[in-house]
């Protein structure tokens, strides 16, 4: 949220610079050379590269807190990893997560309905937050952190402060410099707050790696499906570096951990916001995502299932919608490390690429009346001649998000 907030001053100037030069466009920013794409052809050329996967300067900002952790590493070390890392987010593990999504969503939807019948006007952000926070410690670490009962808050606060200002600092450039930023109020409080996080992190893995070896849960035959039911992601990480412990150790953990938590909150609770809010201006769509849901709860009060989810195809289409027009990450870049080949351009080598799914998604050509909200769009039929690499919202090609 905190990076489409501060998106919106940018994306009407890089929108005039299509507008006027056309689908790719080189900007001298800095001393820096930008090539910026909007061609789904020209998009996919480098996405779908296995040469092109090194992120943009603007990773690097992350890197005091993410560490080289998925998001932020690169070449060889980030294939290594995410061949690794592809495992534990199997189907058959995600599934295992449905009784905590089903508790934190109950928490939030009793304290709305409680506000409802209070006439409350409240910040749907912050509470969108707090839900996903709880969902992401409960499922990445498998710790309680009770966020929506107003517990935590010191970690709260701090994970708020360090996702806010790394995203302000990254449209900050004087900020970029490390000297200027420690020596700002912004790096003061990054510093401080930071320090709390990892603190965290490196208890709940301490504390964890105790707990199962304490009852040699680690083995690797424990590990597979069917004769474990791993609690959390941790638990999984921490099997890998029983298994691979020069590949995995708790410092790896920890940026991993930190990782997942990061993109985990920030982006899911962008995208329930957004959708919430959408479904509240569109009372038809409203209600036909609530007729899709009485269809298989009924009068029921029970909890969803695997089943269930798959059954909500209408509501598949909204947030699909949802994350068209307003994807939770507005753009990504990539760092040229080779000669990249467009058409009849060539572009060098330590050129930043950069792709704004935010501005692609809004093309008339691939989404006619592209600012009106339509999860029909997203029917079959009527996206069965759309150019794969249109709609992006987690990527594509082989770095894609591993959360997609």
């Amino acid at each position: 949220m905190a990076a489409t907030k501060l998106c919106i001053d940018v994306l009407p100037f890089l929108s005039s610079i299509l507008k006027e030069h056309g689908s790719l466009v080189h900007i001298n920013l800095l001393g820096h050379s930008y090539v910026l794409l909007n061609d789904p052809d020209d998009i996919k050329v480098l996405l779908s590269s296995p040469q092109h996967i090194n992120k943009g300067p603007e990773y690097g900002l992350l890197k005091p807190w993410l560490n080289k952790g998925l998001l932020t590493s690169g070449s060889q070390k980030w294939q290594m990893r995410r061949k690794m890392l592809t495992y534990t987010f199997h189907f058959k593990i995600l599934e295992t997560y449905i009784s905590s999504f089903n508790k934190h969503a109950q928490c939030l939807t009793k304290k709305l309905e409680n506000m409802a019948y209070n006439n409350q006007r409240v910040s749907i952000y912050t509470h969108m937050t707090l839900c996903a926070l709880d969902l992401v410690c409960d499922t990445i670490m498998g710790t309680e952190l009770r966020s929506q009962e107003g517990k935590s808050l010191e970690y709260v606060e701090a994970i708020n402060t360090v996702t806010d200002i790394t995203i302000k600092r990254i449209f900050k450039f004087w900020l970029w410099n490390e000297s200027i930023f420690n020596l700002s109020q912004n790096g003061r409080d990054f510093n401080k707050s930071l320090k709390i996080l990892h603190t965290f992190t490196e208890n709940v893995i301490k504390e964890k790696r105790a707990k199962l070896e304490s009852v040699n849960c680690l083995e690797t035959e424990e590990l597979s499906f069917g004769k474990k039911r791993v609690e959390s992601f941790l638990d999984l990480l921490i099997g890998i570096s029983k298994q691979n412990p020069e590949k995995m150790t708790d410092m790896d953990i920890r940026e991993e951990v930190d990782t997942f938590l990061f993109e985990g909150h920030d982006t899911s609770s962008t995208a329930m916001t957004m959708a919430f809010i959408q479904l509240g201006l569109n009372q038809d769509i409203q209600n036909s995502a609530r007729e899709e849901l009485y269809s298989i709860f009924g009068d029921s009060d029970r909890e969803a299932t695997m089943a269930d989810l798959k059954s909500m195809t209408y509501l598949d289409r909204v947030i699909k919608e949802t994350i068209r027009l307003y994807p939770s990450v507005p753009s990504v870049t990539r760092m040229l490390r080779q000669h990249l080949h467009i058409k009849e351009y060539d572009i060098p080598p330590q050129t930043v690429v950069v792709v704004v799914p935010y501005l692609l998604h809004r093309e008339e050509k691939h989404f006619p009346n592209p600012l009106t909200f339509d999860p029909d769009r997203f029917l079959p039929e009527n996206s069965f001649n759309r150019h794969p690499y249109a709609f992006i919202p987690f990527s594509a090609g082989p770095r894609n998000c591993i959360g997609n």
